[in-house]
């Protein structure tokens, strides 16, 4: 995809983030045309929305890693995107509805970084993956639905576009995770007190480990590595949930933490 090109599609994704309405498929010349070409429209994206005031990216989601998503969305392969400052919350918050265009949530696990993952000594496993992890927790992915027709994007626009990302609520760092089963997590999400549904870690790529092996092997290819003190959403253990009306969702990732959202 040429460089104009890059630029063009870029502006015209950010529109919906920072004018309102809802995107409208983009004309064939600014639809990227490979993985590559979304993750180049997406460091645009970013480029524009921080000069607009988002803040600092201090964190990473990766979409489409359970066969419940992948079947959701019609993708069969992981894709990754990053989060500003500005959307992000500690264990609860309350946010209005009317600051999405339509909201979703997620229930992740959630990995803190203690060290820089540069991927110098080779690709990524999943044992070399936990040797990075400082901390676990629980989470919230905020996605938003900001389409006219989501079913009408290729993934690469997707991506281009942070894959629906609009925030993330993390709940308590957990440093002792290592003690845990990462396959045998269970997360449930609730929706005003009653449990809407649940998953299983090892739904995320057979572990959540992988997950992060995957994204910090992409991120080195990129030549972007994760950093020491980010955060990774590794993937969300239901089915994306969106909430039409005022409500109060919880989260709950066994042998972690909890995080909380109400919405109004």
């Amino acid at each position: 995809m040429k460089d104009h090109l890059i630029e063009l599609a870029a502006e015209f994704l950010v529109r919906s983030r920072l004018e309102g309405g809802a995107t409208s498929t983009p004309p064939n010349e600014l639809v990227p045309e490979t993985e590559l070409d979304g993750y180049a429209v997406q460091a645009v994206v970013h480029e524009i929305l921080q000069k607009a005031g988002y803040g600092r990216l201090i964190g990473h989601k990766i979409g489409c890693t359970t066969e419940v998503m992948q079947k959701f969305l019609n993708i069969d392969y992981p894709c990754a995107g990053e989060i500003f400052n500005t959307t992000v919350f500690e264990k609860t918050t309350v946010l209005p509805l009317s600051k999405f265009h339509r909201v979703g949530i997620e229930s992740e696990i959630a990995a803190r970084l203690k060290t820089d993952m540069m991927g110098t000594l080779g690709p990524y496993t999943i044992e070399s993956a936990k040797d990075a992890v400082g901390a676990l927790m629980g989470a919230i992915e905020l996605v938003d639905d900001r389409y006219e027709n989501y079913s009408d994007l290729s993934a690469p626009t997707l991506i281009a576009d942070d894959f629906f990302n609009a925030g993330a609520v993390l709940g308590e760092e957990n440093h002792h995770w290592r003690s845990l089963d990462l396959k045998t997590i269970v997360g449930t999400l609730f929706i005003d007190k009653q449990e809407h549904s649940r998953g299983v870690s090892a739904d995320i790529l057979g572990d959540p480990m992988e997950a992060l092996a995957w994204l910090a092997n992409h991120r080195a290819g990129l030549g972007k590595p994760l950093r020491n003190g980010d955060f990774v959403l590794l993937g969300s253990v239901t089915q994306t949930v969106f909430i039409e009306e005022a409500a109060f969702i919880e989260v709950e990732l066994d042998g972690l933490s909890k995080a909380s959202i109400e919405l109004v």
